[in-house]
């Protein structure tokens, strides 16, 4: 199988902790000059010492732009303006209760996790087609086929960047540039960890019956019954942004554990 993205540049947008620094490393892994980005250089330079001390003559250069806003992102452009794979990945949620999430908080997710993504793919899609091949990815969520009660706004986003991302597939047709979104289900990021640990202090138990109850009661569709790790979200990214997912596009591919019930 070929995973081989040696000379190609690839950016993981919101990639100093969680899935995004699992793909930037696993992308430097195969070959790729990969740009980490984060909101803060002090994050950012953490995460690419980490990346070349766990691949050995990894090609990384970090990027600290808050791409929330229209500034950041035409900043990055601006200081990278060719990339042939793009991970959408930045991104954020928050539980919160229907009839408490004002206007701000709509915008403030909408502006993060799909504009940050829109205005990427707009920016690298043209060198893309000038070279004839490209690859642009959504880490989007099982949230977006499955609406969260808890953080209705969160699935909102998740959702818009399906069709957001099928959209832009469909206007690339014929050429060998995909376009794809990856949907993982419960995965033990940075912030969910915290979650966790959080919740088990709370109710004086262990992170394992954390763990287990979260399956039970939230979750229960769940085929593998446990958090995802982020390499496993990862290997999916990598191996959609290769050489050997050539014809795969358009698709939105699952990393939920099982969670969606529904086969197609």
């Amino acid at each position: 199988m070929d995973l081989d993205l040696s000379g190609r540049t690839a950016l993981v947008s919101g990639s100093t902790a969680g899935i995004g620094f699992a793909a930037a490393r696993g992308l430097a892994e195969a070959g790729a000059r990969v740009i980490v980005n984060g909101r803060t250089s002090a994050r950012v330079d953490v995460a690419c010492a980490a990346i070349r001390e766990a691949v050995p003559g990894a090609r990384v250069t970090g990027a600290a732009f808050d791409l929330s806003t229209a500034d950041g992102a035409a900043s990055i452009v601006f200081a990278h303006p060719a990339v042939d794979v793009l991970v959408n990945n930045v991104g954020i949620f928050e539980p919160k209760p229907f009839l408490e999430i004002p206007d701000a908080d709509w915008f403030r997710f909408f502006e993060t996790n799909v504009m940050s993504g829109v205005r990427l793919s707009r920016a690298y899609l043209g060198h893309m087609l000038a070279q004839n091949w490209g690859r642009i990815l959504f880490v989007s969520s099982e949230s977006g086929l499955h609406i969260p009660a808890e953080m209705v706004h969160y699935g909102m986003t998740k959702a818009a960047q399906l069709a957001v991302a099928r959209g832009i597939a469909e206007t690339v047709a014929g050429t060998n540039v995909t376009v794809n979104s990856v949907l993982p289900g419960p995965t033990k990021s940075e912030g969910v960890g915290a979650f966790v640990s959080q919740m088990a202090t709370a109710r004086n138990s262990s992170e394992e019956e954390v763990e287990k109850m979260f399956f039970k009661s939230i979750r229960p569709t769940s085929l593998i019954k446990r958090f995802a790790t982020v390499d496993e979200v990862a290997n999916m990214i990598v191996y959609l942004a290769s050489p050997a997912a050539s014809a795969t596009t358009g698709a939105s591919v699952r990393v939920d554990g099982g969670v969606v019930k529904t086969i197609a």
